[in-house]
């Protein structure tokens, strides 16, 4: 049985269902991987597969889209959560074109409910970048700088999205909420908002602003995050022309 969503004109935000359904975020996972409360997102079954009533996509993007607007007209920060390998640059890029924090590599426990030492490491692992991109590491041996370069590399990789996060962010997008769950778990400890795509696998009711979409396809979760771009970029625009102005 095959069943899509009807044609509609686009909503608020610009959001297209024939755009989401030519990117996939419709296609959830088979149907024996249900989670019993994404059911009522569930249009119906193609090829052992649950579709996604995107009608309801539609309407639980503004609400995330919306608060993410709010958010960043008061100045809050987002952290941006993606560590599936194939998503890792795409929420990577769209992370530095917002001018948010990321986290791309394996989630690091405590991250949030041990930040203190967290940003310890994160400072040590700007400085050290730093003295690089400076030469100093030419006063070393070979051996030396061979192997602070190495350490260079390995705390890139735990450490480099969110090297300028001095705070707590007000809020996390995450792109996989199974994948990802110890952010997600940790984010909720601490109070943090959480918003994220949420396939037919995971638990929407564990989200602030669960969106319902297929989180495994690329062309959908890229979709999703022009979206959060899109609003961000324009919000972050209008809050910079409402300041005012120094007088001459």
């Amino acid at each position: 049985m095959v069943l899509i969503a009807s044609k509609t004109k686009k909503g608020k935000f610009g959001i297209d269902q024939e755009e989401m359904m030519n990117a996939g975020v419709h296609l959830g996972h088979r149907t024996s991987k249900l989670h019993p409360n994404m059911a009522d997102f569930i249009l119906g079954i193609r090829n052992t597969v649950h579709v996604i009533d995107l009608k309801k996509t539609t309407e639980y993007l503004e609400k995330a889209l919306e608060f993410i607007q709010e958010l960043v007209k008061n100045g809050g920060n987002l952290l941006f959560i993606g560590t599936k390998l194939p998503l890792k640059e795409l929420v990577k890029n769209i992370a530095k074109e917002c001018g948010f924090p990321y986290v791309t590599e394996r989630w690091l426990g405590g991250t949030f409910t041990n930040f203190e030492v967290i940003k310890k490491r994160a400072k040590y692992f700007k400085e050290l970048k730093e003295k690089k991109e400076k030469g100093e590491f030419e006063k070393y041996t070979k051996k030396e700088k061979m192997q602070l370069e190495k350490r260079v590399q390995e705390l890139a990789e735990k450490f480099e999205g969110i090297q300028d996060m001095e705070k707590l962010p007000e809020a996390v997008f995450i792109c996989d909420i199974v994948k990802d769950a110890l952010a997600l778990k940790e984010a909720k400890k601490k109070g943090i908002k959480t918003i994220a795509i949420v396939d037919t696998n995971g638990d929407p009711t564990l989200v602030d602003y669960p969106i319902p979409a297929n989180d495994d396809a690329i062309s959908s979760v890229k979709y999703i995050l022009e979206k959060v771009k899109e609003v961000i970029l324009s919000s972050k625009l209008k809050a910079q022309n409402s300041k005012p102005q120094p007088k001459a």
